[in-house]
C-alpha cells in the first residue's frame, strides 16, 4: 500500500487502484490501513506558559515541538507522514 497526499485528502493507493479518504472520516479499515509509521498526531500544548503544537507518533511517542500549527504539520508532510490533529 503506497499513501500519498493530494490537495489535502490522503490518497491510499493498494493493487494500483487510488482510493481518496478526507482524513477526518477515515474508517476504521483505512486507519489500520495507514500503519502506525505513516500517521503523525498534533496536539495542542502549553510548554513553560507558552501555547505550542506537540508532534507524536502514532503510538504515542513524542517527536517534536513546533510554535504554530502551520508549522507541524509541514514537517510531518516533509517526512512522507500524514497529519492528524487532536483537539
Amino acid at each position: 500500500m503506497r499513501i500519498t497526499t493530494q490537495n489535502g485528502q490522503v490518497v491510499l493507493q493498494a493493487d494500483h487502484t487510488p482510493m481518496t479518504a478526507d482524513v477526518r472520516h477515515l474508517t476504521d479499515i483505512q486507519m489500520r490501513a495507514l500503519g502506525v509509521s505513516r500517521v503523525a498526531y498534533i496536539k495542542p500544548v502549553i510548554v513553560e506558559g507558552e501555547d505550542a503544537f506537540a508532534i507524536h507518533a502514532a503510538d504515542g511517542t513524542p517527536m517534536a515541538l513546533t510554535e504554530d500549527q502551520e508549522t507541524a504539520v509541514e514537517a510531518i508532510l516533509q517526512h512522507e507522514m500524514v497529519p492528524a490533529l487532536l483537539h
